[in-house]
């Protein structure tokens, strides 16, 4: 009896166990601009990811998916046992004259443990680990300096974050778009997500849209 308590109140509070059927109102379509550029990143539960580069200023969309596997059309199941390779990952639709890629970087780093391995609290699996993408020479040079500044200054050369370069992304199932919005009061969300998102808002109040803050 208590194995059985414990695994249901690890899924409760887990990214894996929702169900399909917590879910609300479509989402919006979302059209890019031709200015509009996209930067990809994994750093756990996708739901809470997508939630904190929304309320970054110069963001103008953020979409939950999967990246960085070997298999074609992956799913949250089949990720998330593990056989894809993919990791749940955010594609970040921005505008550049507002913010910067290098900026993207920040944030990223700014709100997750890039020291675990394979996951973020209570998350753990490959398809939790921490991703940075880069699509070109430049960004890759970004993300590999922030690196090295991390590693120097604050993590003793333990950022475990692998850098990757995009190949391809696969958008999740319709009911994980904006899911810490329309599911406010899912029990993952209301004691991980939407802690997660407050601890960055705190962190970065200069870098948060004006409704957000």
């Amino acid at each position: 009896m208590k194995i059985l308590f414990t695994s249901t109140v690890f899924l409760l509070m887990s990214c894996l166990g929702v169900a399909k059927n917590e879910q609300n109102q479509s989402k919006e379509i979302y059209t890019p601009s031709q200015e509009t550029k996209v930067a990809y990143f994994a750093s756990g539960c996708f739901w809470c990811v997508e939630a904190i580069f929304e309320s970054v200023k110069g963001v103008e969309e953020a979409v939950s998916g999967y990246a960085g596997g070997h298999t074609k059309n992956p799913t949250y199941e089949s990720t998330g046992r593990g056989d894809t390779g993919h990791a749940e990952t955010v594609a970040v639709y921005y505008n550049p004259k507002v913010v910067s890629f290098e900026t993207l970087v920040k944030v990223y780093y700014g709100s997750h443990v890039p020291t675990t391995v394979n996951g973020q609290h209570p998350d753990y699996g490959s398809q939790y680990r921490s991703i940075a993408f880069y699509s070109n020479e430049q960004e890759k040079s970004i993300i590999n300096n922030m690196i090295a500044k991390l590693n120097k200054e604050v993590y003793n050369g333990k950022v475990a974050t692998e850098v990757q370069k995009f190949t391809k992304f696969y958008k999740a199932e319709e009911y994980h778009q904006d899911f810490e919005k329309r599911n406010p009061n899912q029990p993952y969300v209301k004691a991980v997500s939407i802690p997660r998102l407050n601890r960055f808002k705190k962190k970065f109040p200069e870098l948060l849209k004006e409704n957000e803050k």
